[in-house]
């Protein structure tokens, strides 16, 4: 499971990318596309990158062009499936949600009845 900033992360890389196997960015390609709330240095932006190189969502590699640092990202099947997981994620939380409505409308049907009854 992700981290709120490695999702938020993540989800730019993803669209960066585009639908296509890879792309080369800027740090502050990704930066820009990251919500303003979310304050993400570039160092933690690293640190970030790295951990999802890891956790096999893509291959990184560090490159320079004309002194700006880059970033050539290549997404592995983790992170081609990315979307699906979190649609996936967000159709689980929102049946704990109704599961948890139906119990308590049901809890509440069956405190009347048996307030009626005694």
């Amino acid at each position: 499971m992700l981290s709120k900033n490695e999702n938020l992360v993540m989800a730019a890389v993803y669209s960066l990318c585009d639908g296509t196997d890879g792309c080369l960015v800027s740090p502050l390609d990704i930066m820009s596309v990251l919500p303003a709330k979310h304050k993400i240095t570039l160092q933690s932006l690293d640190d970030i990158l790295s951990a999802l190189r890891c956790d096999g969502y893509f291959d990184l590699i560090q490159s320079e062009r004309k002194g700006e640092k880059m970033y050539v990202i290549n997404l592995k099947e983790s992170g081609f499936a990315y979307k699906r997981t979190a649609k996936q994620r967000q159709r689980d939380i929102t049946f704990k949600i109704f599961l948890a409505f139906i119990g308590a409308f049901a809890t509440f049907i069956f405190g009347l009845i048996l307030k009626n009854i005694f």
